[in-house]
């Protein structure tokens, strides 16, 4: 199954269809394709999926929505990741 995941953006670089940001996701930061959200600003949580922000939502949605994966376990591999890169001095 495929999902789109809640993340918390960090910074943004580019503009248009070539603007991108680093998005934290339970610790974990990858660069996103943030062009389907131009409203989108640094500190704004966004819904993404496959790399691409789709949406951008509110704290408490971003909350709710990452509870509910924690319970389901959705998220245990990504926050195992983002506790392992920690460790090793990563971004974490």
């Amino acid at each position: 199954m495929c999902l789109a995941v809640p993340g918390k953006i960090l910074s943004i670089t580019g503009t248009d269809e070539l603007r991108s940001g680093r998005v934290s996701f339970s610790g974990i930061v990858k660069e996103v394709n943030l062009a389907c959200v131009p409203e989108a600003k640094v500190g704004d949580y966004v819904i993404v999926h496959v790399g691409f922000a789709l949406n951008v939502v509110d704290e408490t949605e971003a909350q709710v929505t990452l509870d509910y994966l924690r319970q389901i376990g959705e998220l245990a591999e990504l926050e195992d990741a983002g506790a392992a890169s920690a460790g090793e001095g990563g971004e974490g």
